[in-house]
């Protein structure tokens, strides 16, 4: 059963009058007919009287051509809502991102965005890498921001920028004063880091692996804020993003820079790797890596 036959059958239910449907809907008067005996086929009842050359919608057309109708206005309201949705100017994009990005790189990338596509709609999710990576493969998201960078070719990865990487101890720590320090020399503290499914813990644990231990993870959590928390608290020290200000020594924590190779953490985007992208996701994406690409110059 096609739509289009639906469209017929409700022309010819409103009109009963092959010729005048035929002419208006520009198709042939075979054409329609063999339609609605298709229907009528399928629906296993006739749905017209027929009078010598008139037709007259029955009372199983009747009840046919009121569920055509709801059919015909829900494909309606689809077509309508999809062409809304990829829309390049007033589309949605499902962005996806690591709840750390929330407090800086989501807000700045939107509020810059704005002046480029101010009618844009953006659905939001903060999630853990994993499930990031889970909604982009499974199409629930259009966009993610995201690190590390994900394992598997069905996913397209733009590095956009790069975060230091430092140590986060209490104020009164041996190592509050140091300007740096390097991951070895913390093989036997305590850890308080992020769950495993999230990006910073899986690069925590490479870098401690490379500097030759396994952590030893007292605590784990699933909120930056809450790392502070603990480690203000003497709980264990922490892997976090730079802040910007590494060796502040005012307040109950201090962050000091970590050395080692690859002590950072890449900022990328992903999007599928196979199927055509709408054009309001293209658009944006096209502005995220070119706002990378400024904030590199």
């Amino acid at each position: 059963m096609e739509i289009r036959e639906l469209q017929w059958f409700a022309a010819l239910a409103e009109h009963e009058h092959v010729t005048l449907v035929s002419e208006r809907m520009n198709i042939s008067q075979p054409t329609l007919s063999r339609a609605i005996r298709r229907l009528e086929a399928r629906v296993g009842v006739p749905l017209f009287d027929r009078h010598q050359n008139r037709l007259r919608l029955n009372k199983y057309g009747e009840v046919f051509r009121a569920h055509a109708l709801r059919a015909i206005a829900e494909i309606d309201t689809a077509e309508q809502r999809i062409a809304a949705l990829i829309d390049p100017d007033a589309g949605t994009v499902a962005l996806g991102f690591l709840h750390s990005y929330g407090t800086w790189l989501v807000p700045e990338l939107l509020a810059g965005y704005r002046s480029h596509a101010p009618r844009t709609a953006f659905e939001l999710r903060g999630d853990a890498a994993d499930s990031v990576v889970d909604g982009v493969r499974r199409g629930r998201l259009d966009l993610g921001l995201t690190s590390p960078r994900p394992v598997g070719d069905d996913l397209e990865w733009v590095p956009l920028r790069e975060e230091s990487l430092c140590l986060l101890v209490p104020a009164g720590h041996r190592l509050a004063r140091r300007r740096s320090v390097k991951l070895a020399e913390l093989a036997e503290e305590a850890f308080v880091a992020l769950q495993p499914v999230f990006g910073l813990r899986q690069i925590t644990d490479r870098l401690c692996v490379a500097a030759g231990f396994t952590p030893h993870v007292a605590m784990e959590s699933t909120e930056l804020s809450t790392l502070r928390s603990l480690v203000s608290a003497g709980l264990g020290v922490a892997v976090v993003p730079s802040t910007g200000s590494p060796g502040d020594r005012q307040g109950p924590v201090v962050d000091v820079l970590l050395s080692d190779p690859g002590a950072t953490r890449t900022v990328g985007v992903i999007t599928p790797a196979s199927g055509v992208r709408s054009p309001v996701v293209q658009r944006f994406l096209d502005y995220v890596c070119s706002a990378a690409h400024a904030a590199d110059a």
